[in-house]
């Protein structure tokens, strides 16, 4: 199988150059400056095993890779935001033999949050959802670390749709090779859910800063209120505290100081223009409003980094007493 990593950035690039090292072929998918640094001078990864080069095809879409091959696997590693575009593009491209790739080929959707899989779900026919536990740093073009060890993360995975099956037990043989843990599980959306609720703090981190105060920690856990409400009120299950905590401890231990801020607060210090609020904080937002749940905090949250990122400012410049301040008026109003 050939991976073709559409978005390499910490996640997409920490699981091709694992990847690559254990030998399965990868081409990697990147545009802008982080393109031109990984076509120059190779893709620099570093691990708990030390720093390595990989000097891997670059490309910035399909036209340039030419026909895809029927072994193909498209992992999917663009922030949500930019997944819709990236399955449009993707999903049409030709694959030899006849048909495309929407058709024919499995797209694994290894990113925040639930919405891609059911993006994806309306594109291709073949779409298997993964949980990622893999801190990993991307702040400089070309440069990436992700320093958990003893494995580099965990992948559970499975179809988005629910169950599995060998080409997802395949894949997740290349990825344990590579250094993964890689369960292949029936109910991936389940452990997609239970991973959005730790990532309803990224929004806190990029707007207050990612360094632990109570005020911090006490406004996730009102957001983590809020999203097992609107979870329940929607029948939406999760994987439990308790097992997450079997999936992961010894297993991913992360140094300390190894990953300053989380994906959103890395977005802003790169000054992207974009985070993943609406589809991490606003995903609780749409099921409360589904399902009458108030998610005051929640909103607050999503529309506080959105202006974070539309207007370029620096990630923590805000105090977490002010981020409070602004979800108690928002759950007065409620």
């Amino acid at each position: 199988m050939r991976y073709i990593i559409i978005g390499a950035g910490a996640i997409g690039a920490t699981i091709g150059g694992r990847l690559a090292e254990s030998g399965s072929e990868v081409v990697l998918v990147a545009r802008g400056p982080h393109a031109e640094a990984l076509r120059a001078d190779g893709l620099r990864l570093t691990t708990a095993d030390g720093e390595r080069v990989h000097r891997l095809p670059v490309v910035g879409g399909p036209a340039e890779l030419g026909e895809l091959r029927p072994d193909d696997v498209l992992l999917l590693t663009v922030k949500t935001q930019d997944a819709l575009a990236a399955l449009d593009a993707w999903g049409d491209a030709e694959v030899a033999g006849g048909g495309t790739a929407a058709q024919r080929l499995p797209v694994l959707c290894a990113q925040n949050g639930v919405e891609s899989e059911r993006l994806a779900l309306r594109r291709f026919a073949r779409v298997y959802g993964v949980c990622v536990w893999l801190p990993a740093t991307f702040l400089e073009p070309g440069v990436v670390s992700a320093l958990c060890a003893p494995l580099t993360g965990i992948l559970h995975l499975g179809k988005a749709a629910g169950g599995a099956d060998a080409r997802a037990r395949r894949i997740a043989g290349d990825l344990e090779k590579a250094g993964f843990g890689a369960p292949v599980v029936e109910d991936v959306m389940r452990w997609k859910h239970a991973k959005l609720l730790g990532n309803l703090g990224n929004a806190i981190q990029a707007t207050t800063g990612p360094e632990p105060e109570p005020a911090k920690a006490a406004l996730l856990l009102r957001a983590v209120r809020e999203a097992k409400a609107a979870f329940t009120a929607a029948g939406i299950d999760w994987a439990s505290e308790d097992e997450q905590a079997a999936a992961r401890d010894g297993k991913v231990d992360v140094p300390a100081g190894a990953v300053r801020g989380g994906s959103s607060w890395q977005s802003l210090a790169r000054g992207t223009g974009s985070v993943e609020a609406d589809y991490l904080n606003g995903e609780i937002v749409l099921l409360g409003r589904l399902h009458g749940v108030a998610t005051p905090v929640n909103d607050t949250l999503r529309v506080a980094a959105n202006i974070f990122a539309r207007e370029g400012l620096p990630p923590g410049a805000m105090s977490a007493e002010d981020l409070t301040a602004l979800a108690d008026e928002a759950a007065a109003r409620v």
